[in-house]
């Protein structure tokens, strides 16, 4: 913990605190049952490992209350995938509700500089429809949000095809996530 707090401020005292999250869902639309949410934050210009995880599954029948949608064919695709990931994504053991998602998602937002989701309107546009859903202000503002997939797309291969496991495990998936951004800006030269 005390190392985690350690980077956290150092990240602060420099102005370079960004986030990571990651999610899995039964739909692709913004109003996509989400079963769990993965997030890391981590310092781009530095190759040190990401802190501060934050990972959670989410109820589906209390998203159920709120109209969040599955669609048959993400469903299906599950089905395709590795059966251990599989079961941890739709396992409901110690789920919360979206009230309580929401709420941890805001208070683990403070301080961060920028926010990063893979691919333009997914992972945020679904966590910003929860918090209309609950009618609670979202703890970020739109241009703090950058696109990864777009990042990594500048670069001659994504560098997460060579150091992910775990894929479709929201955790994991915002661990390389972070991981893969930090390449990419040493990559492309970024110093700010």
């Amino acid at each position: 913990y005390q190392e985690s707090s350690n980077r956290q401020l150092l990240g602060r005292w420099l102005g370079m605190i960004h986030a990571a999250i990651d999610l899995e869902t039964i739909d692709v639309r913004p109003t996509a049952t989400v079963l769990s949410l993965g997030g890391v934050k981590f310092n781009p210009l530095q190759n040190s490992e990401p802190y501060d995880e934050l990972y959670f599954k989410i109820s589906v029948d209390d998203q159920d209350r709120y109209g969040r949608t599955s669609n048959d064919s993400t469903i299906e695709w599950w089905t395709t995938q590795d059966p251990k990931i599989m079961e941890e994504a739709f396992d409901q053991e110690g789920a919360i509700t979206v009230e309580e998602a929401c709420s941890r998602i805001a208070r683990w937002s403070v301080g961060v500089d920028t926010f990063w989701g893979q691919g333009y309107g997914f992972d945020f546009t679904m966590i910003e429809d929860m918090f209309r859903n609950i009618e609670r202000p979202v703890p970020w503002q739109f241009w703090q949000v950058l696109d990864s997939r777009t990042l990594f797309r500048a670069l001659s291969r994504d560098p997460r095809k060579e150091m992910q496991t775990d894929l479709h495990n929201a955790l994991a998936d915002a661990y390389f996530q972070a991981k893969a951004i930090q390449v990419a800006y040493k990559e492309l030269g970024i110093q700010r």
